[in-house]
């Protein structure tokens, strides 16, 4: 398959920017949904309170890639903004499926945003595609934004887009950076849960890889090496010449951050493998975490 037009929702997110600048670069045309008056030619307004999206502005393009939602990493996980986590998420999605629903089997393909936060708490188990949903407020808000963007209908190729958290610095790295350029960074809880990762650059690759595959249903996004919480964190520390010695107890990190958030985000043990997407032949640009790291922290500003 030839891509020549993608249209991106949440383009002005870190992965969808880095998507757009990606596709354009190589010549590919991008619309850009905007949830204000648009600015240029390339942009179309949506979910500003005149009316649903035209299917016509997908008509046409070869994938829509849907990257909406509000930040997981802000915190603390008041009952107000876990509504807002919900509703950045559902919502678009919900709006783009209707859209593409309409259009029959004249739509795009649907890539829609998911996490791996789908998987839950799953120590000492390899996690495929093929697993169910965990347990946690994570896991359940990613069954519904799946289900949500199914609703694409059956004749809309769906990818449902389950990305591990970035390693970059306006990632999952930015407040551990923080941290340890303090010097008070150190193991989290145990240190040897398993946290699933990836890098923009391959997040952004995979993206495009499966746009121009025939893969549907859901895919890992995260990379092919397991890495503990403190494989990252020390790798971090060293990146920064910075020390990798307090330990954060987990009875701690539960009672400052709540157990729910706690568990979904530091504590969280899940070995994901990207089953799928090597299957479909992608090859990572940075197979190991400590590669991720070093490529996030050389280029940032």
């Amino acid at each position: 398959m030839s891509t020549t037009q993608v249209v991106i929702a949440g383009g002005s997110g870190l992965i969808g920017a880095a998507l757009a600048r990606s596709l354009r670069a190589d010549g590919i045309g991008v619309t850009t949904l905007v949830r204000r008056p648009p600015r240029t030619s390339d942009e179309v307004e949506w979910l500003t309170g005149k009316g649903p999206l035209d299917p016509a502005h997908l008509a046409g393009a070869d994938a829509v890639v849907g990257l909406n939602g509000a930040s997981i990493g802000r915190l603390p996980w008041t009952p107000a903004y876990r509504t807002t986590l919900r509703e950045s998420r559902l919502t678009p999605t919900r709006e783009l499926a209707g859209a593409l629903r309409q259009l029959g089997a004249d739509a795009p393909a649907f890539l829609s945003a998911s996490a791996t936060g789908f998987y839950g708490t799953r120590p000492g188990q390899p996690l495929t595609e093929q697993d169910d949903a965990g347990r946690t407020f994570l896991a359940g808000l990613c069954v519904d934004w799946e289900r949500t963007a199914l609703q694409a209908g059956p004749e809309t190729r769906v990818v449902l887009l389950r990305t591990a958290p970035l390693l970059h610095p306006r990632g999952v790295l930015k407040p551990m950076m923080a941290l340890t350029k303090l010097g008070i960074s150190g193991p989290l809880g145990t240190g040897t849960q398993i946290w699933p990762w990836i890098s923009l650059e391959d997040e952004v690759r995979a993206i495009r890889h499966l746009i121009d595959s025939d893969v549907a249903g859901p895919v890992n996004l995260c990379g092919p090496t397991p890495a503990t919480a403190t494989d990252i964190g020390a790798e971090l520390a060293r990146t920064l010449r910075r020390p990798f010695l307090l330990p954060a107890p987990a009875w701690a990190l539960r009672l400052g951050l709540g157990r729910d958030t706690a568990e979904s985000l530091l504590l969280t043990d899940a070995n994901t493998a990207p089953r799928v997407l090597e299957a479909a032949g992608f090859t990572f640009a940075h197979p190991r975490a400590a590669d991720a790291i070093t490529a996030a922290m050389s280029h940032r500003s």
